[in-house]
Parts: structure tokens; C-alpha cells; sequence
């Protein structure tokens, strides 16, 4: 291999985004963290009462974090006896600006995980913004939110993270306490992460981006991007008569076609377009630019052999089938057919002669000519009144 290949190699490398490469789970430190506050809003003047966490990778648990705070203001006693956390319990504790930094200096380097993430890293986002420090670029998986996506009504009456507890018999009992709340969530985000796996959801970036709308036969083809190599190029989805369903790009083919399977596709017509499709073509490029202009090319060229079905995500093929994909393949009878135009009306204007009409010949008879108006409410449909009054000759 040449050096200025090697070089071009290298460079794409480096480009791959872990998006597109994806990073298995099992490689993944998460710090889960729960905290308990004196009420529901930051900004509304709650402070944290208390942090913890545990780090775990691959379902062994690194190290634990817990930390009761200072929040320098009474504990409202609705709190207290929820938390079981009392003002001399607190007295004594660090205060925020020496909690935080500690408990950030744990979580370095990891993903954050929490119940209802947003409620927890907002109060730690606002803390540290008033301590004047950047925040670390985390990235966070919300157990609630996934949850919502996994767990049924047949499982637990909600997502509550006591109810998913008992759900993923977990070892550990929340009692609204931080620590033992972070382990109740270790065991619930193991317990989605076990699910999820039969599924097919094996990476960060499938976890984050798991939906429900993708129906369990859509993952099963998800080996359809397992002879796809992870390098640019260009994709086409066939049916089972190798027509082409849909053409794309990416800079990682084999990741690129994977997340049609199992990340979070909100266009109904990509779901439809899944399930017709029997395989996936690849077409390997030297470099993404390479991949987009063959994209153009075989969108124009599928437009004129086989505008019915091809879809695409922009431009003439997209434009075939507006909607009802799968009808229109399928030749069903709700399939969209093409709009029949209605026949032209025909008005009486001055004498002239109108070839192949039998009334040409007839004296008096009218001219006729093509209506370039809509038809007249007060006559019957289709017809329409001259300007003097009187009904054309219908054809």
C-alpha cells in the first residue's frame, strides 16, 4: 500500500466518530448518581442535601461515593421524613463547594446514569455553574426514560424506580437515601441493558437511541448490515424482487444501516420500508464526497427505470409514493393510484370549426373549446354556464 493511501486510511480513521463505530456496553464505566435535595427546583432556591453513586463496568461495581451536604438552610420536614435526612444530621456535612468538585473528580471519564436524569444533573449543573466552573462534557442515560420504552403495563403499573426494582428484583431497596437509591438504579439499568440485549442492542449508541417503534421484526434483520464494511460508501435497501427501496450514504456503512434496526426511527415510512426490505447492498467508496456523489447518480438513474418504488432522502425518488410505501409495493387496494384528470368542459364560444366533431358540419351549431374554469355550483356537475347563460355540449 502506497504512503499516500496509508495516509488517507489514517485519516479516516481518525474522522470515525464513536457514533458511528459504536462502543460495546460491556466496555463502558457508568457512574450511576441519585441525589436527595430540600425540593423539586434549583433555581427555586432547593439545595442538595445528599449525593451518591457507584461506578460499575461490564456488571462489577468499581467504588461508591456518598456524601451528606451542608444545604445552610432548614430542611422543610415534609423532607426530612421522607428522607429520613434531619438538619443535625447535615450540620456538620461539607458544604456544596467542596461536595461537588469531589463527587465530579469521581465520575470523570464516565457516563452519568440517573432515575429521572434531568432532575439530578440540572441541580448538579446549576451548583457547579455558581461555582464558576465548566462543566465536564458528560454523557447521560436517563433509566426512567428507557424505561418508558422497555417496560409494559404487564410488567409494573409504572416506572417509578421502586417499581422497577421489584420488577429486576433488585438487591437493594430504594428508600429515598442517595446511596441505596444509586444501587436500586445499577440493578434496574442492568436489568434494561439484559432486555435490551435480546434485542440486539449491544452499544452505547443503540442504547441511547432505542425506541419501541422499532417492532421486533425489524431487529431480526438486523444481520442484513453484517456484510456491510465500516467504511463509506453507499446503501440500497431491496425487496424480495430486488427493487430498490431506498438509497443513503454514511462515512461507516455496516454502523449506519444497524441503527434502521434498533435506534429511534420516528419516520413512519422508514418502518415500512424495513419491512419489505429482504437485503442491503453496499457500495464501498474512498471517501464520504465519493459516496455522495454515486448517491446522486443512482437516485437519478433508479428515478427513471423505477420511479414506483424507489425512496430516498431527498429529490425524485422520495417524491414516487408520498405515502403508503408498503401499499403501493404491495399493490394492495388502498395502494395511492395515479389522480385521474377530469374531462375536459367544453364551452360555446363564436363559430369555428373543431376537427373529428360531427356538430362542425350542423349550422349554428357552437364552437366548442376546452373550459379553463371550475365547474359552476348551480348547474349539474361537471358543467358549467356560458357567459350568456346557457349549458355547453358535454362530451
Amino acid at each position: 500500500m502506497s504512503t499516500a493511501v496509508q495516509g488517507a486510511a489514517s485519516r479516516w480513521e481518525a474522522q470515525r466518530s464513536f457514533d458511528e463505530l459504536g462502543r460495546p456496553l460491556r466496555d463502558i464505566t457508568f457512574t450511576v448518581v441519585d441525589l436527595e435535595t430540600t425540593g423539586g427546583s434549583a433555581a427555586g432556591g432547593s439545595m442538595i442535601t445528599e449525593i451518591g453513586a457507584v461506578k460499575v463496568r461490564s456488571g462489577e461495581v468499581l467504588g461508591e461515593f456518598q456524601t451528606l451536604v451542608n444545604p445552610r438552610a432548614e430542611i422543610p420536614p415534609f423532607i426530612a421524613v421522607l428522607t429520613g435526612i434531619t438538619n443535625a444530621m447535615v450540620s456538620d456535612a461539607p458544604s456544596i463547594e467542596s461536595a461537588l468538585p469531589a463527587f465530579l473528580e469521581f465520575a470523570a471519564g464516565t457516563v452519568l446514569v440517573a432515575h429521572n436524569a434531568p432532575f439530578d444533573v440540572g441541580f448538579l449543573q446549576h451548583f457547579n455553574r455558581e461555582q464558576g466552573r465548566a462543566w465536564p462534557r458528560f454523557e447521560v442515560l436517563d433509566t426512567a426514560k428507557l424505561a418508558r420504552r422497555v417496560i409494559t403495563r404487564d410488567d409494573a403499573p409504572n416506572c417509578k424506580l421502586s417499581s422497577l426494582a421489584r420488577v429486576f428484583n433488585s438487591t437493594t431497596t430504594p428508600n429515598h437515601r442517595a446511596l441505596s437509591d444509586a444501587r436500586a438504579t445499577v440493578d434496574v439499568l442492568h436489568g434494561l441493558m439484559e432486555r435490551l440485549g435480546g434485542l440486539g442492542v449491544h452499544t452505547l449508541e443503540e442504547l441511547q437511541t432505542f425506541s419501541s417503534r422499532v417492532s421486533a421484526s425489524q431487529r431480526k434483520k438486523r444481520h442484513l448490515a453484517e456484510s456491510l464494511p465500516h467504511s463509506p460508501g453507499v446503501y440500497l435497501f431491496k425487496d424480495d424482487r430486488s427493487r430498490v427501496l431506498y438509497i443513503g450514504t454514511s462515512r461507516d456503512l455496516r454502523s449506519r444501516v444497524r441503527t434502521y434496526f434498533t435506534a429511534s426511527e420516528t419516520r413512519s415510512r422508514m418502518g415500512e420500508m424495513v419491512n419489505l426490505a429482504s437485503t442491503v447492498t453496499g457500495i464501498e467508496c474512498a471517501t464520504p464526497l465519493e459516496a455522495e456523489v454515486r448517491e446522486l447518480r443512482y437516485r437519478r438513474a433508479q428515478a427513471e427505470i423505477q420511479p414506483p418504488l424507489a425512496v430516498s432522502r431527498e429529490g425524485p425518488l422520495r417524491q414516487a409514493h408520498p405515502r403508503g410505501l408498503a401499499q403501493a409495493v404491495a399493490g394492495a387496494p388502498g395502494a395511492r393510484r395515479r389522480r385521474r384528470l377530469p374531462r375536459p368542459l367544453l364551452l360555446p364560444q363564436d363559430r369555428r370549426e373543431v376537427p373529428g366533431r360531427a356538430a362542425r358540419d350542423v349550422p349554428g351549431a357552437p364552437v366548442l373549446r376546452q373550459a379553463a374554469t371550475h365547474p359552476d355550483p348551480r348547474h349539474p356537475v361537471g358543467l358549467r354556464a356560458g357567459r350568456d347563460g346557457s349549458l355547453p355540449v358535454s362530451v
